[in-house]
């Protein structure tokens, strides 16, 4: 497969044949790159000393060193790709374990240039990436995990114990109190911690080509499922109350024999992953009542964590709040502080929406706070409400600048409802007295 076109980087080439290293910088400038040529080792440390290349290719031999003393030196400055000639491979190869990223034999034509530079840089944006969601899952994790109170002390204790084993774990708790942020903890603490972490949201609409994959015939074509993308990594099941019975055995098949069958195929596959699963749900009660299949449950349960509410680590939640306004992404033209009133206010709340309705509690104060310093209760939406009377508060106010259509109060209104219960579709859908099915397709026809 060709690698996609890359954009134009700056390349320097330490090649001391005058001619190949004239070709190499024509090739590279006609390829859009603004190539550089060194001849020697003492020229290219001096032309580092005012060009920042972000990739280097080193030739095996120059006058003043060789290409294996120079790489670790060269190492610092960018990433190398080793020029070398046909006899010398297997240098080449110790090139490539001493910590080069690439090598390429002489004559280097421009399609096989072309080819090099587009594996080089697509692993350097895939590295990028892969730092950049685990430092982001890692701050979420922080987020969730932040506080001393003694549920979290426990809390923290168990993912570091479990995250050591590969067995499937079930983590119980309210809508919004972090359950995917622990699932990401106990993955990135875990032995699989450099390998994928995909979350499956569950719902009735789930068929098993979207978690085994299918094969070609009986009216589908060739698909890879989750399992199948998560490799050697985590498979989050979220919300698994809501993973259709049909599929269920599946998933249990995975757990207790390691595989998997694809739509269509009549052979199993291995599946090597890790589950993890989720649920705000009665689970124990809905394999009684036969809406969850009792082995499954059993299977699951026997590993279980509980993620507290944020009313039962109150203490916890000016250090969460505090932790909110230093990471906000918006809104840094000034330095925010919670007073002491707002910080009461807080932790009088009941937050039914848990984490989530912090969060956008903590937002709102940001926007509605405008250049002021310090974010008043008013700007969080607790203004004149303490102890009971924040808990306590059951009432519906909806405010509109102008007299609103039917569709725009129906979606103010849900909107609302899912801040209030922080997403979860079964308070809802009892709230609104229709079945959680029906609520799953308004919400999706609605976006």
């Amino acid at each position: 497969m060709t690698p996609p076109p890359v954009a134009p980087r700056p390349i320097l080439v330490v090649e001391d044949d005058r001619t190949l290293n004239r070709l190499l910088c024509d090739q590279l400038v006609e390829l859009g790159h603004d190539a550089r040529g060194a001849r020697s080792r003492a020229e290219a440390l001096e032309m580092l000393g005012y060009f920042a290349p972000a990739l280097a290719i080193l030739d095996m031999r120059l006058p003043d060193t060789d290409g294996m003393t120079f790489l670790p030196e060269l190492r610092e400055f960018c990433p190398v790709v080793i020029l070398t000639a046909f006899g010398s491979i297997d240098q080449a190869v110790r090139a490539v374990k001493a910590g080069a990223v690439e090598y390429m034999l002489k004559p280097v034509s421009p399609d096989s240039l072309e080819l090099a530079l587009g594996r080089v840089f697509e692993t350097a944006a895939l590295r990028r990436d892969l730092a950049f969601w685990q430092a982001k899952a890692q701050r979420a994790d922080q987020m969730t995990l932040t506080g001393d109170s003694p549920v979290m002390v426990e809390l923290r204790r168990m993912i570091g114990l479990v995250a050591a084993s590969d067995a499937p774990v079930l983590l119980r708790g309210e809508a919004g109190t972090g359950k995917t942020a622990v699932a990401e903890a106990i993955h990135m603490q875990s032995p699989r911690a450099n390998a994928r972490f995909v979350t499956i949201d569950c719902d009735p609409e789930l068929s098993a080509a979207d978690l085994f994959g299918s094969l070609p015939g009986s009216g589908s074509t060739r698909r890879e499922g989750l399992f199948a993308a998560a490799e050697a990594g985590t498979v989050f099941l979220n919300e698994i109350e809501k993973l259709p019975l049909t599929l269920q055995a599946p998933v249990l098949r995975v757990m207790e024999q390691g595989c998997y069958r694809p739509q269509g195929s009549t052979m199993s596959l291995p599946c090597p992953v890790r589950l993890i699963a989720a649920t705000a749900a009665d689970l124990e009660g809905a394999a009684r009542e036969g809406r969850f299949r009792p082995e499954l449950f059993y299977r699951l349960s026997a590993l279980s964590l509980a993620v507290p509410a944020l009313r039962e680590r109150a203490q916890d939640i000016p250090a969460l709040a505090e932790f909110l306004l230093e990471n906000r992404s918006f809104q840094r033209g000034v330095d925010k502080v919670l007073p002491r009133e707002t910080r009461t206010a807080l932790q009088s709340y009941d937050w039914p929406g848990n984490i989530r309705e912090l969060r956008n509690a903590i937002e709102r104060g940001l926007i509605m706070s405008a250049g002021r310093a310090e974010i008043l209760p008013a700007d969080v939406g607790l203004a004149g409400q303490t102890g009971a009377q924040a808990a306590g508060g059951n009432g519906i106010l909806l405010r509109f600048a102008a007299p609103p259509t039917l569709e725009e109060m129906r979606d103010a209104y849900l909107q609302l409802l899912l801040d209030r219960y922080g997403g979860n579709r079964q308070k809802l859908a009892e709230t609104l007295g229709i079945s959680e099915r029906n609520t799953y397709r308004i919400l999706r026809k609605i976006n």
